[in-house]
């Protein structure tokens, strides 16, 4: 993969003046910092010299103002849920977990927004919204961390509907590489007053400052919910479909596309028996006449194309099992090649040449040999292959790397990204150029050198 910065020794005495101010919250031991040295991804670890609990803004900025004295690098550590390296201490340093700053600090219903510190996890948030008819929506599957899901713009299932955290975040505390702390954005709906720092530091991945605290909208609770599987005779076919369904306008909240593969590994992980076909899942939201009348005109399209065996789930329990199975596709997918590791991909292109991009990618697909499962969030045109295998295998990995470099070239060529919701970390820094242009990129590291001159946030990250 990728090879490893230089890692400067750690200083003794940034350890001991850590140590005496955090107390137990501070840990060099070993099981600590491998945990913190790794994630989802196919990186191999690479544990931080130390590990900090924070509790504060005001203590994440105590540390930060620590390390920055002596030179060291911070790394920004929430759910541990990455699956780009995001969290991975190539440098060595400090890693700040934010796991313990949990509190939803307050929930302004009728502004519909609410404002959480970094380590309030999506599920902690929607627990806590019980009662007042009102949702978060963005919805990555992992019960990820709302400050990781800012710093990477996660998205997920919902998408299609919501948007992304781009989207969705409205107001933030970040703290700076020197321990200042910033306040961008606000809770107004719309503000013309200078630089949009909000979106500057969404997708920043931790690079450019450390997000401590968040705003994000919410979204009343539909009045009517409806989920839907439907089978269909090829992926080609499928994606026809989705297609049809954009174009058409249809409102639909979620469409998601698993191949015959991931079903198998689905049916075996979540003991479903749904067909091991290319499959659509949809859930549709609104009145209980626009959900029955959006779900009507999807199962004509869907018949045009082939669809069969519909499934329909309008109790809650039982959208629950459909979703439930399509989020554990990730880890259901882990089990076809036991001991194996994932090098997922997640490209998204325009919607109009989605069809295009995946039919060409399922005929790269036959010219390799190990287990490959192609899923995503087809509806906004994002889609995802998971590509197993043994890190040590020299083999594996070099068709692990022909076969990602064809899909992104791909997307690249179709005016799409190289990642549509899981950032660049790491594994991706090759494809920035190609994306964004030699002169953009350097455009972003004038901005990172403004911010962190000694690139001491999370270095290694983002920029090639």
């Amino acid at each position: 993969m990728n090879a490893p910065l230089a890692r400067p020794p750690f200083p003794e005495a940034l350890a001991s003046a850590l140590s005496a101010r955090f107390g137990p919250r501070f840990s060099r031991g070993e099981s600590v910092r491998l945990q913190h040295g790794r994630d989802e991804s196919v990186h191999a670890p690479e544990p931080p010299d130390a590990v900090v609990f924070a509790e504060s803004t005001a203590e994440v900025a105590e540390i930060v103002r620590c390390c920055a004295e002596h030179r060291v690098p911070v790394i920004p550590y929430g759910a541990g849920s990455s699956v780009e390296g995001h969290l991975l201490a190539v440098r060595g340093g400090v890693s700040i977990d934010l796991s313990g700053m949990n509190r939803v600090l307050a929930l302004h219903a009728e502004d519909l927004d609410a404002t959480v510190q970094a380590g309030v996890t999506r599920k902690q948030l929607n627990e806590a919204l019980k009662g007042t008819g009102l949702f978060f929506p963005i919805d990555p599957g992992a019960d990820a961390s709302l400050g990781g899901m800012a710093a990477t713009r996660a998205s997920g299932t919902n998408a299609v509907r919501y948007g992304t955290m781009r989207e969705n975040v409205m107001a933030m505390t970040v703290v700076l590489a020197d321990g200042r702390t910033i306040q961008t954005g606000g809770r107004a709906k719309k503000s013309s007053a200078g630089y949009d720092l909000t979106r500057l530091f969404v997708g920043s991945e931790g690079t450019l400052g450390i997000v401590t605290e968040l705003t994000v909208k919410l979204y009343p609770i539909p009045e009517a919910m409806s989920a839907a599987v439907c089978t269909f005779p090829s992926v080609d076919a499928a994606v026809s479909t989705v297609i049809q369904t954009i174009q058409l306008g249809v409102p639909v909240a979620r469409i998601e596309l698993l191949d015959a593969l991931t079903l198998t590994a689905a049916n075996r992980f979540s003991k479903t028996t749904l067909p091991e076909q290319p499959t659509l899942f949809f859930e549709f939201h609104g009145s209980d006449s626009s959900v029955a009348e959006q779900a009507e005109l999807v199962q004509q399209i869907a018949g045009e194309h082939g669809g069969e065996n519909f499934e329909w789930a309008t109790r809650a329990e039982d959208r629950t099992r459909l979703w439930q199975a399509r989020h554990d596709a990730y880890f259901a997918c882990l089990q076809m090649k036991p001991g194996g590791r994932a090098f997922p991909t997640d490209v998204c292109v325009p919607i109009s040449r989605l069809a295009e991009c995946i039919h060409a990618t399922n005929e790269d697909l036959r010219q390799v040999s190990i287990p490959i499962m192609l899923f995503g969030h087809v509806g906004d045109g994002n889609f995802h292959l998971v590509v197993l295998v043994d890190p040590a295998n020299a083999k594996d990995m070099e068709e692990a790397e022909w076969i990602n470099e064809r899909v992104v070239e791909r997307a690249l060529a179709m005016e799409g990204t190289c990642t549509g919701e899981h950032g660049i970390g790491l594994g991706k820094r090759k494809f920035m150029v190609r994306e964004h242009g030699a002169d953009a990129v350097e455009v972003m590291r004038a901005l990172k050198r403004a911010l962190d001159p000694d690139d001491l946030l999370n270095p290694g990250k983002i920029l090639p």
